[in-house]
């Protein structure tokens, strides 16, 4: 009977090209947009080698080569993001390049060993797909319980600022509830299914609800983060530490750290830092979390186009940063508002865009008043807006 696990064995590097290409192409894997060729190839030449021990035809029943590198996969799949429909169809993909590269030599043996050549195959995957899943959903497990200990701490600083802040309560105990609610629905799902069911192995289902309750527990960590800034504001508790900075150096470390978010659309970022001035005295903090409100609120109102910041020195004692976009822009009567808090723009075919507190024009507004700075908005529908920053050069303490 032939061996095929020496056929498998020289061609494992075709393998791994062929597979690599075929997930970066697949446009239902998104989470691989941005990873380098080893960071998507991951573990997966383990699996490879233990599929050729396996088809080797004395070691038939060696399945144990694959264990450490499936939850190896699984978990590191968890940590970039990847949700289990991208997991299940990487492996999907994989099953379609081995058979392609040994379908010649299946084609020149006869139907018992095709049989056993294409059973052991799907053996081994079969089990590299069951541990990679397992590891996966251990490691969306612990993420859920860091983020409840972190929705816990910044709950109780939440609830002792609003004592002492009535204001906006009712709202924002409104805008709690949808995420909350499905964070509560969604555990309790599959709480009572793995109650039910002890017996079973994580499935397809029950990744969803976890995905789905770390996509609203995040949701709902970003809004009371927001709120908590904003009460630290109105309560003057916060102290600005103004320090030598380098602006060109901090716009591009947050052009990169929200560049995955330009890769879900067809967004190209723009960074124009020729006539910036060379250091600025400021806080880098919250000069960061200023650029960094901007950006990400000219991506989530451009579907398409350009966003680009520049920055440029006015004169001696004046600096001034912008972000432009080619998005939905804002009406005139909406650009008085923008910066209050909780407001947002309304349109005719979505009254307010995912993923949005309301709450990070208000924050901008506020940390630009704080660096003693000026905030100006230029925007027109259909075409775009250009949020302008002006700050002094020195801060002073």
């Amino acid at each position: 009977m032939k061996d095929f696990s020496q056929l498998l064995q020289n061609k494992t590097q075709t393998i791994l090209e062929q597979w690599v290409e075929a997930v970066r192409r697949d446009k239902k894997i998104k989470s691989a947009n941005n990873l380098s060729r080893p960071a998507i190839e991951n573990h997966l030449d383990y699996v490879l080698r233990a599929m050729v021990t396996v088809l080797s035809q004395h070691q038939e029943n060696d399945t144990q080569l694959i264990v450490e590198a499936s939850v190896e996969h699984g978990t590191l799949r968890a940590e970039q993001g990847f949700d289990a429909a991208e997991i299940a169809r990487e492996y999907m993909i994989l099953r379609d390049v081995v058979f392609l590269n040994v379908e010649p030599e299946l084609l020149q043996v006869s139907a018992p060993e095709v049989i056993r050549c294409m059973r052991l195959i799907d053996r081994v995957l079969d089990e590299a797909i069951a541990r990679c899943f397992q590891s996966y959903t251990q490691q969306r497990l612990v993420e859920l319980q860091q983020l409840h200990n972190q929705l816990t701490l910044n709950n109780q600083e939440l609830t002792r600022l609003v004592r002492a802040h009535q204001d906006n309560v009712s709202f924002l105990a409104h805008e709690l509830k949808n995420p909350l609610a499905s964070i509560i629905g969604y555990s309790d799902l599959f709480l009572r299914q793995q109650r039910q069911k002890p017996e079973v192995k994580d499935t397809h289902g029950n990744l969803e609800h976890i995905d789905r309750v770390l996509r609203n527990g995040r949701l709902l960590l970003r809004l009371i983060n927001d709120v908590l800034e904003m009460s630290r504001y109105e309560a003057g508790t916060i102290k600005l530490q103004p320090a030598p900075t380098n602006v060109c150096e901090l716009i591009n470390n947050v052009c990169k750290m929200l560049e995955p978010l330009a890769g879900g659309k067809d967004l190209q970022m723009v960074v124009d830092c020729d006539r910036a001035p060379q250091e600025v005295v400021t806080d880098a903090l919250r000069l960061q979390q200023i650029v960094t409100n901007l950006v990400s609120n000219a991506m989530r109102y451009t579907e398409s186009g350009t966003i680009k910041i520049w920055c440029e020195t006015l004169d001696k004692n004046l600096w001034a940063i912008a972000v432009s976009d080619t998005g939905i822009g804002i009406a005139p009567e909406d650009q008085a508002k923008i910066f209050e808090p909780y407001f947002r723009v309304g349109y005719s075919h979505q009254s307010s865009l995912p993923e949005s507190t309301g709450l990070g024009l208000a924050i901008v507004l506020r940390l630009v008043k704080l660096l003693q700075g000026e905030i100006h908005l230029v925007s027109h529908l259909g075409l775009g807006s250009t949020f302008t920053v002006t700050l002094p050069l020195f801060q002073l303490g």
